[in-house]
């Protein structure tokens, strides 16, 4: 009897343990199904956005590599259900914009983050209609041969020291060649740069005014206003930080439409 017992149970849990991979083998084709559909939704919106930004590029007659968009967050159909939307990183590189001079700027990256974005369906689908940024922010590097061109200065040396931005150069007086340094002042006016060195200190050089006069007029020629540059996505210059590799420079914006190509 007991022989029987056993005989008979077997393939009943054969049965039950075959069914239950039956079934998370379909959960995970499930899972993997929605996953697919999940980052092809988020490619197909970064596309959209992508192509909207190339196009406020080229509208300030500036220009960059193919803008790279990544949707942060997981999963991206949630926030699209939501319509709103944590971050979105845009990048431009090998980024070139004008100036209000006629000057260029150059930065091999312009990092660009949108936070607090709002965007219907509708509008990432067909690309028409608002999709708002709440906040924007954008960093980018100056590197300081570019910055010395722009001042127009040369044998001027520019370099980071003790998170402040020096400046070093020759200045020939009586005959003779004297090295000069001073610390530059940078400030953001107007959405533009603006530097000014000043503690300009001449190793060896006399205490007199004439020669004095010469150093100030020297430094007068140092100084730099540069006008707000085109940016895309209406971004202005808000801080300018010195670092060993260039002047960083932070962008900002608020409440900007990253759907308005001509924008």
């Amino acid at each position: 009897m007991t022989e029987e017992y056993a005989t008979d149970q077997r393939p009943r849990r054969r049965r039950g343990r075959g069914l239950l991979i039956a079934v998370v083998v379909l959960l995970l084709l499930l899972l993997g199904g929605l996953l697919v559909v999940d980052r092809y939704g988020a490619s197909y919106a970064e596309g959209v956005i992508g192509d909207k930004v190339a196009e406020q590029v080229a509208a300030r007659k500036a220009s960059s590599d193919t803008p790279e968009v990544d949707i942060k967050g997981v999963p991206f159909l949630t926030q699209v259900a939501r319509g709103e939307y944590q971050e979105i990183q845009i990048q431009l590189p090998n980024f070139t914009g004008p100036t209000g001079t006629g000057d260029k700027i150059h930065m091999d990256l312009l990092d660009i983050r949108a936070r607090d974005v709002k965007a219907p369906l509708d509008a990432l689908r067909s690309g028409q209609g608002t999709v708002v940024a709440g906040t924007l922010t954008g960093t980018g590097t100056l590197d300081y041969p570019q910055l010395v061109e722009l001042i127009g200065q040369k044998g001027l040396k520019l370099a980071e020291k003790d998170g402040k931005l020096v400046g070093s150069a020759q200045v020939a007086a009586l005959g003779q060649q004297f090295d000069v340094s001073g610390t530059a002042k940078l400030t953001v006016v107007d959405g533009g740069i603006r530097v000014r060195f000043a503690d300009v200190k001449a190793a060896n050089l006399p205490d007199l005014p004439v020669i004095q006069n010469l150093v100030q007029s020297y430094v007068d020629k140092l100084s730099l206003d540069l006008p707000a540059p085109e940016l895309p996505l209406q971004l202005k210059v808000r801080t300018l930080t010195p670092e060993p590799d260039g002047l960083k420079v932070t962008f900002g914006a608020n409440d900007v439409n990253l759907n308005a190509g001509g924008l």
